[in-house]
């Protein structure tokens, strides 16, 4: 699993992180208000320990606090000239990362630190969906906002046809990302992507 933000690549080229957090950050990063910590300065841009608490309901003291761990392992970093000794404000460098390290997962503990940063990031971006679905489902007729897609397919394709897909789809995903990531302006919003392309198991069914 990884999470995008931009990176200098040839086009064509297959996508690779352009860091892959080892165990000493993965531990770090988790603990269920880091990731929304991370996740926030991800999609909304900079903010300080202040704002931050007002947007996860915990008070500044703790925010403030996460915000400071998350920067001994450069997860995250305070913003050049802006802010004051008292109200600091924190960003997340921009750059693909990776969360599955091949070698953090051989031991129980970077096993278990991946596993909990996964889930929670996973979960985080489910309950923003439903959260979107069903502000969309109250909206008054002829108020709501179709300017989403949801859509699944499956498709049955060899390995080389999958990496083609991928590929493809990150490439579009690049794109746009290099664009419109740092755009301001009326009517400009924060837009969360998904991409999720995996292998289904096998069925006993799956004959055709």
């Amino acid at each position: 699993m990884s999470e995008e933000e931009t990176a200098d690549r040839t086009p064509g080229e297959t996508p690779r992180p352009e860091r892959m957090l080892d165990a000493g950050a993965l531990r770090a990063l988790a603990h269920p208000l880091r990731v929304q910590i991370y996740d926030i300065l991800s999609q909304y841009g900079p903010q300080t320990a202040s704002t931050l608490a007002e947007m996860t309901g915990e008070s500044s003291g703790s925010t403030s606090y996460h915000l400071r761990a998350l920067a001994k392992h450069d997860l995250i970093r305070e913003v050049d000239d802006r802010g004051t000794g008292r109200e600091r404000w924190w960003e997340r460098p921009k750059g693909p990362i990776s969360f599955t390290n091949p070698d953090a997962i051989k031991t129980p503990s970077g096993k278990a630190a991946t596993q909990v940063v996964m889930t929670e990031f996973l979960s985080r971006r489910h309950q923003q969906l439903m959260r979107y679905v069903g502000d969309m489902l109250v909206a008054p007729e002829g108020h709501a906002d179709d300017d989403a897609l949801i859509s699944t397919a499956t498709l049955r394709l060899n390995r080389e046809q999958l990496g083609e897909l991928m590929t493809a789809l990150q490439g579009v995903i690049d794109d746009f990302t290099d664009r419109y990531r740092d755009q301001k302006g009326e009517g400009v919003r924060p837009i969360s992507v998904r991409a999720d392309v995996f292998p289904l198991p096998a069925g006993a069914a799956d004959s055709r």
